[in-house]
């Protein structure tokens, strides 16, 4: 019988791995508190809020306000944990984010639910798309783009220990499992999910399993690919990425969020710099139009076929 494909693995919303491991790390740790913008429900932390009365902070509909008070208890010695909608977070809130968090180094945990296309149907003012090249220019702040509940319980338990600002894209959209159920998340270090020589792809976030299934596709056809998962995009796996230059004809970076300045950016920045190579840059590099995250990726070649395309153009061009 052949292995089953990743695309057939049952799909989590890694939101419910969020607050379980929120309301675990609170438990345990009494600094722990929820800080939100009447984003309870969207963010499923009713469950939090019915343990943790006094430790959930809503400010309502006030996103800088939200990271102020953030930042305020951070000061005073507690952990919060900002939890609101991606689009909202880090576009209202960037100033605070900037000044009130990463430049007075505020042990603050930035979670952005619901980012890329998640909103499909809401349009480009829900969509999340700069939100990852927005921070990644911000100095002293780590970025991490988890790939489904294992890595997002994982990359929060390591957000709750280190000491500084920290921002963790939560998705909602429903994943399969694609790292191993005893997995460590190390910041700035890519996980090897495939080895190959041919090409490499490099993906997180919710298009990571897309990446898996399109080098499933590509060994069928006799290519080797190699799939780099990059959950740190500040700081990024740089030993990797050159690795994957010098040792494969190219790279194709595959993320749900702008080609500008993201994963992509990234990659290629060191690239240029350390070891030039064919790069293709996967993401959405418009305002996107209405319609289902599916149909949004899919639209922009981030569906499996699409991306193992873009890995054959690459190949062709070498």
């Amino acid at each position: 019988m052949p292995p089953t494909s990743v695309a057939d693995r049952p799909r989590f919303d890694c939101r419910d791995a969020y607050v379980a491991t929120l309301s675990e790390l609170a438990h345990a740790d009494h600094r722990i508190v929820g800080v939100v913008n009447d984003s309870v429900g969207s963010s499923k932390l009713t469950s939090f809020r019915k343990s943790f009365p006094d430790r959930l902070i809503n400010v309502g509909i006030a996103e800088q306000d939200m990271v102020g008070v953030a930042a305020g208890l951070a000061n005073g010695g507690r952990i919060p944990f900002v939890s609101a909608a991606s689009c909202f977070l880090t576009a209202r809130a960037l100033e605070q984010i900037k000044a009130d968090v990463a430049y007075s180094n505020h042990n603050v945990k930035l979670c952005g639910m619901s980012p890329g296309v998640a909103y499909g149907e809401l349009g480009a003012t829900h969509h999340s798309i700069e939100d990852i090249a927005w921070l990644r220019a911000i100095d002293n702040l780590t970025v991490i783009v988890p790939a489904d509940p294992i890595e997002t319980s994982a990359a929060l338990r390591w957000a709750a220990e280190v000491e500084g600002p920290v921002f963790v894209r939560v998705s909602r959209m429903s994943v399969p499992q694609v790292n191993a159920d005893d997995y460590t998340f190390t910041p700035g270090r890519a996980v090897t999910l495939r080895d190959g020589d041919d090409v490499t792809l490099i993906a997180n976030g919710t298009v990571l399993w897309r990446a898996l299934v399109a080098a499933e596709q590509l060994e069928a056809e006799g290519v080797s690919a190699r799939v780099l998962s990059m959950p740190t995009v500040k700081p990024l796996d740089v030993d990797a990425v050159v690795a994957a230059a010098r040792e494969t004809a190219g790279i194709v970076t595959v993320e749900e969020s702008t080609i500008v300045g993201g994963l992509g950016g990234a990659v290629a920045e060191t690239v240029v710099q350390r070891h030039p190579a064919r790069v293709t840059i996967l993401g959405i590099p418009e305002f996107a139009p209405t319609g289902s995250a599916a149909f949004l990726l899919d639209r922009y070649g981030m569906s499996p076929e699409g991306i193992a395309a873009s890995a054959r153009d690459l190949l062709r061009h070498d």
